[in-house]
This record gives structure tokens, sequence and C-alpha cells, in this order.
């Protein structure tokens, strides 16, 4: 029997507790610190007609080639190294993603930050002037009430479902530790949800969180996660400072794939793809051996 308050889940057992049109948050920046196990999981499920909210990088790709994506929430979507995500760019030049919706970064974190409050909306300044406003009419403005009369942008809450999120040490509770340079707001994805899976490089006990680390960095409390998942390397190809570092030579075959023929793509899915997350990281492991003999 499991200790009281033990969150611990499987990658299959997180799967199987999302459903088909639920709005889902994937949390880090880009090509940093990506829960990229999880999403490898909803890669291989049936789960469809998703609306996913992303500072975006090969999360939303892989989503995206798949047709998981029914609408897409998002600031950018990036490789840094790859400045469009390859596969990003397909889709959004085959027009098979049926509903985006792109903001400026201050008015998405701006939505965040009113669902974790559990607001409407939150008005801001960002995105007046902008061509936001003229793509995305449903976004209204307001008038302060107060002497000033300023019109503000009335940014709408980024309400989820669900949060994903990778950081790098958690305990069994869902207390959980960021120990790279930047929070990348996965604080906020979290408090934004219904429900939060927090997968990690390692579970620890509590003490274990802030041995070696200021406790400022103890960026998820307990209360605001709904299951745990320790997985090792699971946000590669994306950083996890100080795990590990992007994979830039991954990363290159990646995008090389994702911009070739169909041909080239279904040779790096049935690759690296197709099996479960042991599988995924016994092909990484093979890539690297054989990247190594090449630069011998």
């Amino acid at each position: 029997m499991r200790p009281a308050r033990d969150k611990q889940m499987t990658i299959d057992e997180v799967v199987a507790e999302l459903e088909d049109g639920m709005t889902v948050g994937i949390g880090g920046w880009g090509p940093r610190r990506k829960p990229m196990a999880l999403v490898r999981a909803i890669l291989r499920s049936d789960l469809r007609d998703l609306t996913i909210v992303s500072w975006g990088g090969a999360d939303v790709g892989l989503l995206a080639r798949a047709g998981k994506i029914r609408k897409l929430v998002f600031a950018f979507v990036s490789l840094d190294s790859v400045p469009l995500e390859p596969n990003f760019q397909r889709a959004r030049q085959d027009g098979t993603i049926p509903e985006l919706v792109e903001l400026d970064e201050g008015m998405f974190q701006t939505g965040l930050r009113a669902a974790a409050q559990r607001l409407p909306f939150l008005p801001m300044r960002a995105g007046l002037g902008s061509d936001v406003l003229v793509n995305q009419p449903q976004i209204r403005t307001v008038t302060s009430p107060y002497a000033d009369g300023e019109e503000l942008v009335a940014v709408p809450a980024l309400n989820l479902d669900v949060a994903l999120v990778h950081l790098n040490r958690a305990d069994m509770h869902g207390n959980a530790t960021y120990l790279g340079p930047d929070p990348y707001f996965d604080d906020l994805f979290c408090m934004a949800a219904d429900r939060a899976f927090v997968s990690c490089e390692q579970i620890v006990d509590t003490a274990g969180l802030t041995i070696d680390t200021p406790v400022q960095r103890l960026l998820l409390s307990r209360m605001m996660v709904t299951g745990v998942i320790e997985t090792p390397n699971g946000a590669h190809f994306t950083t996890c400072t100080p795990d590990y570092e992007r994979d830039e030579r991954f990363q290159r075959a990646y995008a090389a794939a994702a911009s070739g023929s169909d041909e080239d793509w279904a040779a790096f899915a049935a690759r690296f793809l197709e099996g479960d997350e042991a599988a995924y990281q016994a092909a990484v492991r093979a890539f690297a051996d054989e990247q190594g003999r090449e630069g011998v």
C-alpha cells in the first residue's frame, strides 16, 4: 500500500487521465525543460482534438505533425538554434491546425496569471497598437473606471484542464524543485490548471529537494500537483540544466527529418517515436554512440 499523499504515477497512468478535446498546458520554454516523455506518450495515444497552450518547441511540433491539435494558443514555436520549429512550420503552411491564437509573450503570461487567480481576465497595455488585436478580434479592450480613463487590453484567462511540466527533482507528494537558470512559468501553468502532472529527473525525499540548493528554487507545492512521474532524461532533447543540456545533434537530426520528405519523417518516427519511453531512450543512446564514432 502506498503511503498517504503518495502521488507517484507512471507515464501511461497520466495519459489515461487525459481525454479528447481537453485543454492541455505544456510547461517549459521553446527547447528548454519540456516534459517530452509525457508529450511522446500523448503522441503514441489515441487522443485527438486537443487545445494546446504552450511557449512552444518540439512539443507543439510533434503533436501538430501527428494531427493531435485542434486549437493552438502560443507565443512562439522555436527550437532556438532552429528558429522556426519545422513540424510547426509545415502545419502552418498546410493549414492542418484548425484554430490558432497567437499572443505576444506578455499577453500569454498575463492569460496564465488570470487563470491562476481564477479571474476571467486581467488588464494590461501589451498588445495595444499591435496586430494581435487585429488577428484575434475576440480579445477585447476595457476602459479604466478611474479618472485616467485609459484603454487597456482585457487579456482572457488561459484556463487549463491539465498542465504538464518537467522539473529536476520532486518528492512523492508533488513538491518540486528546479535547479537550472529559470522557472519558465511552470508554477503558473500548474496554478492555471484543474490538474497538474509533474515529470522529473529524480524523485527524492522532501529534505532532498533543497539539500544543495536554495529553498527559493522550490517552485511547486504539493497543493498544485495531482501526480508525479520519475522520468530520467524525460526532457530530452530539450535542456534540463544542470542534469543535461540540449542535445543539438539529435535536434539537427529531428529538424532535418521534419523538413525533409514524408519518407524521411517516417524513418525518424519508426526509429524514435513508435515504441515506449524505454525504447526511445535506448534509441537515443544508440544514436549518441553512432554520432560519437562518426566524430572520432
